[in-house]
C-alpha cells in the first residue's frame, strides 16, 4: 500500500478503518479540543485503540466560529496511525526508513497546487484577520499564554547553499501578522540558517506549513544531518518525488498539497520573548527570548483542514510519531555503524514525553566487550538522547518497566555494571535558568554540567529459571480462558517459565514425573539422599 497522497487522503483511510472520530458539536479550541483528545492518551485506553479526532464546528472563548476544521491525532496517536500514513506494516517501518535515507529522492517544482487555492497577501492579508483566521487550538489551557502551532514545519533555505531545511517547532501566536519561534536548541538546523542570515545582515525568509502529506511529517520531525533536505527524504519514504510550488512573498518552495502555509521573514536584528509553553519534556517551558517571524501571507486549500498534535506529557501524538520512526534508526546505527550484530533493537522507554532520555538496548548474547560498546554508542547517537541506557538480554521485553526493572535488580551489580559519563549536554530539559525578564536570552542550557548513567542487565552466568509454568501449559490455560468467554488478554514478557541456564536433565525429569503424578518416585530417591546431621 503506498504513502497517502495528501492528509485528506489520509483522513479518508482512517475514516474507513474506524480510526477518525467526527466531533460535529461546537467545540471551544482554547479550552475544549486539546483536553478531549488528552484523555484517551491519561484515560488508560490502549494504544491500539486511539484513533483521530476531527472537529467539524470550532469556536473560540469570544464566540468565533470558523471554517476551517481541526484535526488531532491524525498523524500518529497510534502507531497503527503512523504505519497507516507511511503506507507499510509496523515491521516494514525501518526498512523504510533505511531506504529513504539512503535513497532520498528530489523533489519537482509544479506550476500550480490546492495550497494556492485561496492567497491572502498585503491589505487583503490584514482585512481577513492574518493568523487570526486559522482555528489554533490551546495545547496547555490554564498555563499557555497563547494558542501555539505545534504540527508545524518550518521550512527555510541555508543562505549559503540554499539547501532546504523542514523541522518541526512551535509557533507562538503573537498578533495578527507576528509569529514567535522557538528553535528548542542551538544546534537546530533553523537556528543555523538564522545564525546564518544574521551574518549576512538580512532576515531569514521561511514558510510554515501545517497539514501536507504524512510523510513530509515524519520526515520533518526525524533526524537527519545537517545539509540533507528532508522534503527529499520524504520523497524517499513515498517512493516518489514530493511536489512543490513556490511560495507567493518569499524565495521557497512547499508541498503543492498543504492544507495551510503561512509565509514570512524571520527578524534577525532583535528577539523577543516567548512562552512558557507545555513543552514535550512534560513540563511547561518558560519564557526565554527567541525569534519571531513577520508574516508576509498565508494561503490554504479551499475548504482547509488545520492539523494540531499533542505533545506534552500523555504519552503523545509526537512521542509515537519518533518513537515508531526513531528506535529503528537507532538500531540501524548500533547494528551496523559500529557493527554490534548482538543489538536486536533499541526501546525508547519513555512514555510521558519524546525526548528519549530513556532508553533500554536489546542484546542476544553479547560479550561483555560489546555491552559496553552498545551502551556508550547509544549515549553519543544525538546531543541530549540518552541519559540512563540500560542493556537487558533478548528474554527482557525492553518497553515493559517491569520488566527491564526486574533484570536491573537480578542481574546486575551496581558497583561492576554501573558507569556514570560526565560532561554531558542537558538539552531540551528543565531546570531551567534565566526565567526572568531580565535574564531572558537565547541560552537552551546546552552547557557541559549533566550526565550520563549507563547499566548492562545482562546475564553474566547461568541463572535459574523463570518461576512460571513452561510455555505449553501457560498455552493450554490461555484455550481454557478463552473458552470460557474471560475478558481479552494482553500477555506481558515474561508470561511463561524458560531456563537460564541453571538447570539439568534430572532436574527436568522430576518436573515431569511430577505433571505425572509420580513425584512420589521423586520423594523416595531423595530419602536415598539423606545424610547425619552434624
Amino acid at each position: 500500500m503506498p504513502p497517502s497522497r495528501d492528509l485528506r487522503d489520509h483522513l479518508r483511510l482512517l475514516d474507513e478503518r474506524g480510526l477518525l472520530v467526527r466531533v460535529t458539536r461546537p467545540m471551544n479550541k482554547d479550552t475544549e479540543i486539546h483536553p478531549l483528545v488528552r484523555w484517551q492518551f491519561r484515560g488508560g485506553i490502549p494504544e491500539e485503540r486511539r484513533t483521530a479526532f476531527l472537529f467539524e464546528h470550532v469556536t473560540d472563548s469570544k464566540g468565533k466560529r470558523y471554517d476551517i476544521p481541526v484535526v488531532v491525532g491524525a498523524l500518529a496517536a497510534s502507531p497503527l496511525i503512523y504505519c497507516l500514513g507511511m503506507g507499510c506494516s509496523e515491521e516494514e517501518v525501518g526498512e523504510r526508513w533505511n531506504h529513504a535515507l539512503a535513497q532520498p529522492v528530489e523533489p519537482v517544482i509544479i506550476e500550480r497546487g490546492p495550497v494556492h487555492d485561496v492567497v491572502h497577501t498585503g491589505a487583503q492579508l490584514e482585512a481577513a484577520g492574518g493568523l487570526g483566521m486559522i482555528p489554533v487550538p490551546i495545547s496547555t489551557p490554564g498555563f499557555d499564554n497563547a494558542p501555539y502551532t505545534t504540527a508545524s514545519h518550518w521550512i527555510t533555505k541555508d543562505p549559503q547553499t540554499g539547501i532546504r531545511n523542514s523541522g518541526n517547532y512551535r509557533g507562538q501566536i503573537k498578533s495578527p501578522l507576528r509569529l514567535g519561534l522557538f528553535p528548542s536548541g542551538l544546534g537546530q538546523h533553523i537556528y543555523l540558517h538564522w545564525e546564518k542570515a544574521r551574518a549576512k545582515g538580512r532576515p531569514l525568509e521561511a514558510a510554515v506549513v501545517i497539514g501536507g502529506p504524512p510523510v513530509i511529517a515524519y520526515a520533518t520531525v526525524q533526524k537527519v544531518p545537517f545539509g540533507v533536505d528532508e522534503l527529499a527524504v520524504a520523497g524517499g519514504l513515498a517512493g516518489e518525488p514530493m511536489e512543490l510550488v513556490r511560495c507567493k512573498t518569499v524565495d521557497l518552495e512547499v508541498p503543492a498539497t498543504a492544507e495551510i502555509v503561512i509565509e514570512g521573514r524571520i527578524d534577525t536584528t532583535e528577539l523577543e520573548p516567548e512562552g512558557p509553553f507545555g513543552e514535550s519534556h512534560g513540563y511547561m517551558h518558560p519564557r526565554q527570548l527567541n525569534p519571531f517571524m513577520e508574516v508576509t501571507a498565508i494561503t490554504h486549500r479551499r475548504d482547509a483542514i488545520y492539523v494540531s498534535f499533542i505533545s506534552q506529557v500523555t504519552p503523545s501524538e509526537s512521542s509515537v510519531i519518533k518513537k515508531v520512526g526513531y528506535e529503528p534508526l537507532f538500531t540501524r546505527f548500533l547494528r551496523d555503524d559500529l557493527g554490534l550484530k548482538s543489538v536486536v533493537r533499541v526501546a525508547m522507554h519513555e512514555p510521558l514525553t519524546n525526548l528519549r532520555k530513556l532508553l533500554v538496548v536489546q542484546m542476544a548474547h553479547p560479550d561483555e566487550a560489546e555491552v559496553w560498546r552498545a551502551l556508550n554508542g547509544a549515549a553519543v547517537f544525538h546531543p541530549g538522547v540518552g541519559k540512563i541506557i540500560v542493556a537487558v538480554d533478548e528474554d527482557i521485553n525492553p518497553w515493559d518497566a517491569d520488566a527491564v526493572f526486574w533484570a536491573m535488580c537480578y542481574r546486575m551489580k551496581p558497583h561492576l555494571d554501573v558507569q556514570i559519563l560526565r560532561g554531558r549536554s542537558k538539552g531540551h530539559a528543565p531546570p531551567f535558568a534565566g526565567t526572568s525578564e531580565a535574564e531572558e536570552r537565547v541560552s537552551y542550557d546546552l552547557a557541559a554540567d549533566d550526565s550520563a548513567m549507563l547499566v548492562n542487565a545482562i546475564l553474566k552466568e547461568p541463572y535459574p529459571p523463570i518461576s512460571l509454568p513452561k510455555r505449553e501449559f501457560m498455552e493450554n490455560a490461555r484455550k481454557i480462558w478463552q473458552e470460557l468467554n474471560l475478558p481479552e488478554l494482553t500477555p506481558r514478557q515474561p508470561w511463561h517459565g524458560y531456563s537460564l541456564g541453571q538447570w539439568d536433565e534430572e532436574l527436568d525429569e522430576e518436573a515431569r514425573l511430577a505433571i505425572e503424578g509420580e513425584h512420589y518416585r521423586t520423594g523416595e530417591k531423595l530419602r536415598r539422599r539423606r545424610r547425619p546431621a552434624e
